[in-house]
């Protein structure tokens, strides 16, 4: 994958995710805004784990720990 294609689907990545929690956010669905959230979560680290495979269990261990924890925080706030 090059630099561009990277680049490309980043912003995709980005741009579908933010707009799904935007709307659920304004809709007031707060569970679907964090779902939303959760899946874009994994979709970057598909990519990364794309990249670099070796770390990659790792990286799942540790940001699957630090991402639950976010969202749980979020959901008690």
């Amino acid at each position: 994958m090059t630099s561009q294609q990277l680049a490309d689907e980043l912003k995709r990545i980005a741009t579908t995710q933010v707009s799904d929690i935007t709307r659920a956010v304004k809709e007031g669905q707060k569970s679907i805004a964090l779902n939303e959230v959760r899946d874009m979560a994994r979709r970057l680290g598909l990519l990364a784990d794309a990249f670099d495979p070796k770390s990659a269990v790792e990286r799942s261990e540790a940001d699957g720990a630090s991402v639950a924890d976010a969202v749980d925080d979020a959901q008690a706030a």
